[in-house]
Parts: structure tokens; sequence; C-alpha cells
């Protein structure tokens, strides 16, 4: 006997295998959208490779800082007084000068031919001065000697005129006589006046002739000791006390005028040259507090000079030392100067994080009670400082921050702290 299937249960089984693939997959769809909406798993971070802070209330130094070096304060170029050929280098960087040192030698042929020149001319107007004032001297002696033989005569002619005016009186001399004695009175008198003003011209054209060949003489004198002064330049001395920096020139090099041939500086007057960010720099003023560190002590000073111009992004800044140098410190010595902006007496402050800017709006990682989690807030943040900047919102003195660089953990709100 054989059994026949019944049509009804085989589609009863039909409709179950379906409801349960309906229900097998909704409960996977379910599953799958319940996983996607779940919050990714805190990644962790070593504590010891991270920078924590602990936010602060209370007075913050704002500084600013840059590196530079020690330059002298006096610093002398010693130029080139004559055009010549560098024969000899007496000395080389680093020699201590005094004034009188002699650091090169120069040779100039023309040159010295030419003092030669001016050695003879000035002899030559001396020896024609001396020669023009024997000459006027001995036409002013016959000047001299004319009028006084003038007036002699004239005084004879005088007493005659006179003695025949005492005879006239009595009858014993002709009127005729006693005119032509008084007419030669007077002829030798006018003469007497013309000579003693052609005496007076004599000696005034004398003092003129000796002046102007005095002044020839002084112009040949000129130019000899100008000549001379070159001359003696072609040993080229330091004029200054120090220590020589730089010796630019090499034997057989010709030099012109004017060009510098050796740098030499105090090297017990240094000041700092510090190199400061421009972004920073608008807020330094002369006058302000600088730290300077040589690596072997810290030297206080103050700021002296601010340059106005901006080179490569940085701002030059001089800085005057105001204590004595540590054992050595000497010229282009790298330095690290920290100069204070001003003092904030009652700020919230942290340590700058990595991304800190002054007045920009950053997030951070800020501890949990626990120290074992960070969440990401917003802080905003006001004034700055080289290690240290102020909080105008998001934190509150106590709070503990990572200052440190946290761009793997971007697209995370939380982390752990192992």
């Amino acid at each position: 006997m054989m059994d026949i299937p019944r049509k009804s249960q085989a589609r009863l089984r039909w409709i179950k295998r379906i409801v349960i693939s309906v229900i097998l997959l909704g409960s996977i769809s379910g599953l799958i959208w319940y996983v996607s909406r779940l919050k990714p798993a805190a990644p962790s971070v070593e504590r010891a490779n991270i920078w924590i802070d602990t936010v602060k209330r209370g007075p913050m130094l704002r500084q600013v800082r840059g590196l530079g070096k020690l330059i002298p304060e006096e610093i002398r170029w010693v130029p080139a007084a004559t055009e010549g050929r560098v024969e000899k280098k007496l000395l080389e960087a680093g020699a201590r000068v005094t004034r009188d040192t002699v650091l090169l030698e120069l040779s100039n042929p023309q040159l010295e031919q030419e003092t030669l020149d001016a050695e003879w001319n000035w002899k030559a107007a001396e020896t024609s001065y001396d020669d023009l004032r024997v000459k006027l001297e001995s036409q002013q002696l016959t000047q001299t000697a004319e009028t006084a033989r003038i007036e002699s005569e004239y005084q004879k002619a005088q007493l005659g005129y006179e003695a025949n005016l005492e005879l006239a009186k009595d009858g014993l001399v002709p009127d005729l006589d006693l005119r032509l004695k008084k007419a030669t009175a007077e002829h030798l008198a006018q003469s007497l006046q013309i000579e003693k003003q052609r005496l007076k011209i004599n000696q005034e054209s004398t003092r003129a002739q000796l002046a102007v060949q005095k002044t020839r003489i002084d112009q040949a004198r000129a130019l000899y000791s100008l000549r001379r002064s070159q001359l003696d330049q072609l040993k080229v001395r330091a004029g200054v006390e120090g220590v020589l920096h730089q010796l630019p020139v090499e034997v057989g090099q010709r030099v012109a005028v004017g060009t510098n041939l050796a740098r030499i500086a105090n090297p017990g007057k240094l000041k700092a040259e510090l190199n400061i960010a421009e972004t920073q720099a608008k807020d330094v003023q002369l006058g302000q507090e600088v730290s300077v560190d040589t690596r072997n002590g810290l030297i206080p000073g103050r700021v002296s000079r601010i340059d106005p111009a901006v080179r490569d992004g940085t701002v030059t800044v001089d800085a005057r030392l105001e204590a004595e140098l540590p054992r050595g410190a000497r010229p282009d010595l790298s330095v690290d100067g920290t100069i204070v902006l001003e003092k904030l007496e009652d700020v919230i402050f942290v340590g700058r994080p990595v991304q800190g800017q002054p007045d920009s709006l950053i997030s951070i990682f800020r501890l949990d009670p626990d120290g074992r989690h960070a969440v990401r807030i917003s802080v905003k943040l006001g004034r700055s400082s080289v290690n240290t900047i102020e909080v105008k919102e998001g934190l509150k003195p106590g709070d503990q921050v990572i200052l440190s660089d946290m761009a793997e953990q971007d697209g995370y709100d939380r982390i752990r702290l192992n």
C-alpha cells in the first residue's frame, strides 16, 4: 500500500521556510544597522609618549625667543688710503693689534715719484722766496736811501730859506734870492712827500709779493705732506686696539682707494644680535629686558635697536649686554635670546600646545578626572609667550590637557591613556 503526500502540508512547509528566511534577513539587517551606529572604540595612547600640562592661574610672562650671535659693538674697517699693490701680509685673523700695528705693506712706484717731485717743488718754492725777499729788501733799501737823501736836501733848503728870511728883514738878501730859496724848499718838500708815498707803496708791494710766494710755499708743502702721508699709509696700520677679524686681501692683489683691507673689533664690548620672527616682533620695544644664553651662562641685557626691515621672515633685534661676559664669549658665538614683552598679572594659562597660535580657536584633549581617558574640547586662546599661552575660554585652572601633536587621533573625540 502506498502513501500519497498531501498538498496542504507541502505548502505549509514552503511558507514556513519563507517566514524563517525573512526573519533571518531582518535580523541580519538590524544587526548591521546597529553595528553601524556604534561608536568606534577609543584608541590607546602611551602616557609616556605625550606631554601633559596643568592649567594654572596667576602671573604670566609674555616672552619671545630668537636665535642669534654675539657681535662687536665697535667694528672698524681699515680702508686703503691710496691705490697700491699688496706686497706683504704681516698678520692673520685672530691676532691682537694696537693702534700702530702694521697689518699690510703696499707698494706704489708712481706715488713714490710724486712724493719726490712734491718735495723738490717745495724746496724750490722756498729758494724762490728767499731770492725774491733779498731782491725786494735791496729795492726797499735803495728807496729808503733815496727818501733819506731828498729829506736831507729838503732840510738844508728849508734852513737856508729861514736864514735868508731873517736876513731879508734887514735888507741884506735880495727879494729874488729869497723867493728862489723858498721855491727850492717847497719843491724838495713835495719831492720828499712823493718819495715817502713811493716808499710806502714799495713796502706794501714787498709784503704782497712775499705773501704770494709764501702761499706757493704753503701749497707746495701741503702737497708734499699729503704725498708723504699717502706714502706712509702704504704701511697699513690698525688705528685702534682690538682683535683682527678679517684681512680679505691677498699678496699681489691691487687695491683701489677706499677698498676695505681689514676688519678690527673690540672683543671686550659685544652685543647680541637676535633674529625674531616677524609675527612675534611687533610687540618688541626698546629697553625691554633680554636674557641671552651663551651656553656657558645667562647674561642680562636690554633691547637697544630694532631693525625696521624684515629679512627672510625675521626682524633683527640688538641687545646691549649689562653684565660681564662669561669665559669663552667671542664674536660670532651662537646664542639664544629671550625678550620679556610684558607681565600679565592674573590670567589663566597653560603650556603652549604644538598647534597653539595667539588669538585662535583650537581643539585639544582634556583628561578626565580618572586620568585614564581624555576627550576632545574646543579652547579659545589669547596672548602667547615662548612656552605658555593665555586661555580665554574652554578650560579652568586645574584641568589637565595634552599639549603634544595628536594629529594621528584627529578622527577620534576620545582616547584612552595607558
